[in-house]
């Protein structure tokens, strides 16, 4: 049997491991001065205030809504097209979530359904913050400037999911760029540097904000809340106080430098990822596909973390998905709604969302990573036209 092609994977090179390695013979695995180095590097990649680097994506969330005041009480809307961290990490501070609707052709958050589901809400005299937690998907940029004056209108606060659009801008009405991840319209932005992602660590994420008490505190709830008074007392130089719960969240020096070797090349790898969605944009308009799928809409800010393209029905994707993995190629759904997960429908019933079932009905993510070569991806793409022939 050939090589199996996955969907995604991660770039290792000689200068990723010698990095490592060289962690590796330092007196420092934790908290030295990689973990600041590679905090500076996302400052200045993405043009931001500051930025914590944590143990993953799913970590920054929660520190993302605990240091901006979610508790009980608080709650969270939330895109129905996501990975369940976007949710989950709301529940982990005792507060609720709901779902909001997606635009069908490329599961950005949907703004009308946003403003629908906020006014939908009973009304709570809970003085907990509430918030909304747009999500770039698959490299593209949620509409931030629409959520954001809905936000503002109705008192919520903005966290922006940006785990799979580092380096990703979209292009309103107006003709303005707007940049994920930027905090020009959010309270923060969450990053994850999971293998698959454009940026990779190993494990990893990251809290980026404009805001330096909001980054003080998440700086301190990484580590337990913990704080070393500054300056230090000449009696007790050890001397440390914990001043609110925290967790241990922090990333090591190994991943640290892992990231700061692969940020130098991120826009490579990105431009990379677009040569090969060009390939497939080519290939994928003419006889057999024609009718059969449509493909993802890509504009000159995405970033291309996944190539999705959309069946013509649920059954033609799940046959072509099994066709494909019996040949070697690696395909994946990005993403079942969360409400259809049996642990959501505990929580928020049995809903659907109409933008959320159509973007799902035939979605399919298809092998896309800056090693590919082109001979890997011309066999993914001559196995799909065999499959429709």
């Amino acid at each position: 049997m050939k090589d199996i092609i996955p969907y995604s994977r991660q770039e290792i090179t000689q200068s990723d491991i010698k990095s490592v390695s060289d962690v590796l013979s330092s007196d420092l695995l934790t908290q030295g001065p990689r973990l600041i180095q590679f905090e500076k590097l996302l400052c200045e990649l993405i043009n931001v205030k500051y930025a914590i680097a944590c143990s993953s994506g799913t970590a920054a969330l929660h520190l993302a809504y605990a240091g901006s005041g979610a508790r009980q009480g608080s709650l969270s809307i939330v895109p129905a097209v996501t990975f369940s961290a976007t949710a989950n990490a709301m529940l982990y501070c005792g507060g609720d979530i709901h779902f909001c609707d997606v635009d069908p052709k490329n599961g950005l958050i949907c703004p009308a359904s946003l403003q629908s589901t906020i006014r939908n809400q009973k009304q709570n005299n809970s003085k907990a913050q509430r918030f909304i937690a747009p999500v770039s998907l698959s490299g593209a940029t949620a509409p931030l400037d629409h959520c954001s004056e809905i936000a503002k209108r109705f008192g919520y606060k903005l966290i922006e999911d940006a785990s799979h659009s580092i380096v990703s801008y979209g292009v309103n009405t107006s003709g303005n760029k707007i940049f994920s991840a930027s905090c020009k319209y959010t309270e923060s932005a969450c990053l994850s540097f999971h293998p698959v992602k454009q940026l990779c660590c190993g494990e990893g994420g990251a809290v980026l904000t404009n805001s330096k008490n909001l980054a003080d505190k998440i700086t301190r709830m990484r580590s337990h809340g913990m704080i070393r008074p500054n300056p230090p007392s000449h009696s007790t130089p050890w001397y440390y106080e914990q001043i609110e719960l925290g967790w241990n969240y922090r990333l090591n020096e190994m991943q640290a430098a892992l990231g700061c070797a692969q940020i130098r090349r991120i826009r490579t790898g990105v431009k990379r990822r677009k040569e090969l969605a060009k390939r497939y944009n080519v290939a994928l308009k003419q006889k057999p596909f024609k009718g059969n799928l449509s493909l993802p809409l890509h504009d000159d800010g995405h970033s291309l973390h996944l190539y999705v393209i959309h069946l013509s029905s649920s059954k033609l994707r799940d046959e072509l998905h099994k066709f494909l993995k019996s040949k070697g190629i690696m395909t994946q759904v990005h993403y079942i709604p969360l409400y259809k997960h049996p642990f959501f429908k505990r929580i928020v019933g049995d809903i659907k969302l109409p933008g959320a079932e159509e973007y799902y009905k035939g979605c399919l993510s298809i092998p896309l990573f800056p090693s590919m070569s082109h001979s890997d991806q011309d066999r993914v793409i001559e196995t799909m036209t065999s499959f429709f022939s």
